[in-house]
């Protein structure tokens, strides 16, 4: 396979219902494209949707961090640009993104993980039982981070409480990767969105949210550093942690 065919490219428009009320792209689109933009190249690959079902097989986040450059909006033409990077630990299939404009500004760079899973048992298949044989490109980075293990203490303010219902749902059963994100921005004071805006952020996937589950978003802002956030989410229907996230901001 040939490093052409390893780098994928989806150009497409910021559409004004994706942005917020400073004309901004909302965080949780950027998990939206970059989503799709993965899955779209997974199918050019041949380990796409259809072909992982078929197999018993689907791909899910496990992690992803985003260094935002500049919020593009609405009208803005931008492309999407994403390759496979490595496999991690013989279980994270580590795949790197980067966004510009149509004159090349770079608007931001992402790296993300995921991770196969048995569509029965809904446990993790490590990716040499899978069979997946993907070069990746080691070279070529988008965000030159590690994709670690989030130390979120446990406590925080409650913000926000969800019942996991149909608009949050995807194909595959649980709620969608980039429903979380919106869930953290809503736990946010607006002032926040107004005064600052994202200068990065990660979000762990710990475990999945089924339909009906209670979710307890919770937050918490670091003592030397009020830009730096925290976030959890405890799924109250089963006493587990669905997910962690840590949010930088800057100035707008």
């Amino acid at each position: 396979m040939t490093e052409q065919n390893l780098i994928f490219q989806n150009t497409l428009s910021v559409k004004a219902f994706e942005c917020d009320i400073n004309r901004h792209w909302k965080p949780a689109a950027f998990f939206q494209h970059l989503t799709e933009t993965a899955g779209r190249h997974a199918d050019h690959l041949g380990c796409g949707f259809e072909t992982m079902l078929a197999r018993n097989l689907y791909w899910v986040h496990s992690r992803m961090k985003i260094k935002f450059l500049r919020f593009p909006v609405d009208g803005e033409r931008i492309t999407i640009t994403t390759w496979p990077k490595t496999i991690q630990q013989k279980l994270f299939f580590v795949r790197d993104y980067e966004i510009h404009t149509e004159s090349g500004e770079k608007l931001a760079a992402a790296s993300s993980a995921w991770l196969v899973i048995d569509a029965s048992t809904r446990r993790m298949v490590p990716l040499q039982a899978a069979s997946l044989n993907i070069p990746g490109l080691a070279e070529k980075v988008g965000l030159d981070e590690p994709l670690e293990r989030l130390s979120v203490k446990d406590g925080g303010q409650e913000r926000l409480k969800r019942c996991a219902a149909y608009s949050d749902i995807d194909m595959l059963g649980h709620v969608n990767n980039s429903r979380y994100v919106e869930w953290i921005c809503d736990t946010l004071p607006f002032e926040m969105h107004q005064k600052h805006h994202l200068d990065w952020m990660q979000i762990n996937y710990d475990k999945e949210i089924r339909p009906g589950d209670v979710v307890s978003v919770l937050s918490s802002v670091a003592e030397n550093d009020p830009l730096l956030w925290s976030m959890q989410g405890q799924n109250l229907s089963n006493q587990t942690r669905a997910f962690e996230a840590i949010l930088k901001w800057k100035d707008s």
